[in-house]
């Protein structure tokens, strides 16, 4: 199914605008894989930043597919709409478990907020995408105050796609092992739903119609918290027609639906 539904939109990617200029492989971090590509366009200033951070199931991808335009399609989405895109890699589980993620996300926030204004971003307006095991390391950022430097959380708004959030009720698959471990006494220490509830930093979250059931739940569980603790419904996007992988392989396409839901969160809070 994931090969049908990559080569289902490679298909209906029409290339690369011409304007945008990509920059390869920027090093983050001292690990072969903490690298980033930046998108952007001649002459763009303090325009804001679109971070997107890939899934794979933690023991998996990147921001590059050979032969494929995922994810080079996000950062083009995002230099077109007239932000500064970027994609990242980040280390990998077993090798690297959890919090690796979180915390390969704070030093590329931290990257970004020294070096981006030579693309022409804001390091001020630093937006966050993951998408599900990205999803959980954008989420094990916001939800770490630990990981902020000085104490700033160095963003102004995140987006969790088709993420998980409560460790615990998770499927204990062996992916999640895989990076969690193999105890499960350890696991509610990783567990960001409180931490999203509580923080005031802007948050959009999706959960696609043909995601797997433990999905489906995760949104759930965060839509629930959310609403006991503050009062109110979070922004939770139900993306009908697609499944795990479809919304960010059909951004910049013509069946795009999750283009147009991060420009306006961003749009709004960007300022």
């Amino acid at each position: 199914m994931i090969q049908g539904t990559q080569q289902f939109f490679a298909a209906r990617f029409t290339g690369l605008d011409r304007a945008t200029a990509i920059t390869r492989d920027q090093s983050y971090g001292p690990h072969e894989r903490h690298r980033l590509d930046v998108f952007s366009t001649a002459g763009r200033r303090d325009a804001s930043v679109l971070v997107f951070v890939h899934g794979g199931g933690f023991v998996m991808g990147d921001k590059r597919a050979p032969g494929l335009p995922f994810y080079d399609n996000i950062g083009d989405f995002a230099a077109r709409a007239g932000f500064v895109g970027v994609t990242m890699t980040y280390r990998l589980a077993p090798a690297h478990p959890w919090p690796a993620g979180a915390e390969d996300v704070a030093a590329a926030v931290n990257w970004l907020r020294a070096n981006i204004s030579a693309h022409g971003g804001d390091p001020q307006r630093i937006f966050l995408i993951g998408q599900s095991a990205g999803a959980v390391h954008v989420a094990g950022y916001v939800a770490s105050p630990s990981l902020h430097e000085g104490g700033d959380i160095g963003v102004a708004g995140a987006m969790l796609i088709s993420g998980s959030y409560d460790v615990v009720a998770a499927d204990a698959n062996q992916f999640h092992r895989a990076y969690y471990g193999s105890q499960p006494e350890k696991w509610a220490a990783a567990s960001t739903l409180e931490g999203l509830v509580a923080t005031d930093l802007p948050l959009l979250f999706s959960v696609s119609e043909f995601d797997a059931a433990d999905f489906q739940k995760q949104a759930a569980f965060l839509t629930a918290a959310f609403t006991d603790a503050r009062k109110r419904f979070p922004r939770m996007h139900w993306l009908a027609g697609h499944n795990h992988l479809s919304p960010v392989l059909a951004v910049g396409s013509p069946l795009d639906t999750l283009g147009p839901l991060i420009r306006e969160f961003v749009e709004r809070f960007e300022k």
